[in-house]
């Protein structure tokens, strides 16, 4: 078991991590082909301070009205992308760097994150199934993947404190599966955000409306 397991944490998560790499490089390649609009109106602002303004918007959530107005939306999308990003990071300090997190305050303090984060994915889970504007735009890939990302979570979890070998296969069979599985589900999402940012930077930035001006309505007059 221990050598099952020796692989399964290098050799099987390399091949899988090269497959996803591959995948996410072909569809980059597919992206670039789309250049950004053309502007056809007089310009109002600045592009690059626009772009740079939409790249970093989702770290500034008192510059969103929806998460002014619904910081425990926002608390709860935060908290469980942050579980997700350490998941991901345990999957590289325990076969390469373990002694990183040996230490009992370590292991308590990930588990932690990791547990608040699969809470607010169950939380997100159950709103999906119950509240009906969520469903109307719910496929199924929606609902199969809230689950993986719940149960990787979980886990990811009971992997951390790196003693129990059937939690450290079931957590390194998961991750292999997810490397292949999301360049091709709705996970991937995170692959299009520069580019989405980039494109509603560009246009925005050139109308001057971002970046968003405090006590201004954003709005220069055109030289005529």
């Amino acid at each position: 078991m221990d050598q099952f397991l020796k692989v399964l944490e290098d050799e099987v998560q390399l091949i899988a991590l090269a497959f996803m790499a591959v995948v996410y490089m072909l569809r980059i390649r597919w992206l670039l082909k789309f250049p950004a609009s053309r502007e056809n109106t007089p310009s109002r602002g600045d592009e690059r301070a626009g772009i740079a303004y939409a790249m970093v918007a989702i770290a500034m959530p008192w510059a969103m009205e929806s998460a002014r107005k619904h910081w425990t939306k926002y608390a709860e999308f935060a908290v469980f992308h942050l579980g997700v990003a350490v998941a991901i990071a345990v999957t590289f300090i325990l076969p390469y760097w373990p002694g990183l997190i040996a230490g009992p305050r370590a292991v308590v303090a990930i588990q932690a994150v990791l547990a608040l984060a699969f809470l607010a994915g169950v939380s997100r889970f159950v709103k999906r199934c119950v509240r009906p504007d969520l469903r109307l735009i719910s496929s199924a890939d929606d609902y199969f993947s809230i689950i993986l990302l719940d149960l990787y979570l979980l886990s990811a979890f009971f992997a951390t404190p790196n003693r129990s070998a059937w939690a450290l296969i079931a957590f390194f069979g998961m991750t292999t599966f997810f490397l292949i599985y999301v360049p091709f589900s709705k996970i991937s999402h995170y692959l299009y955000y520069p580019f989405q940012k980039y494109y509603l930077g560009k246009h925005l930035g050139h109308r001057g409306v971002y970046p968003k001006q405090t006590g201004s309505t954003n709005m220069q007059p055109v030289a005529k």
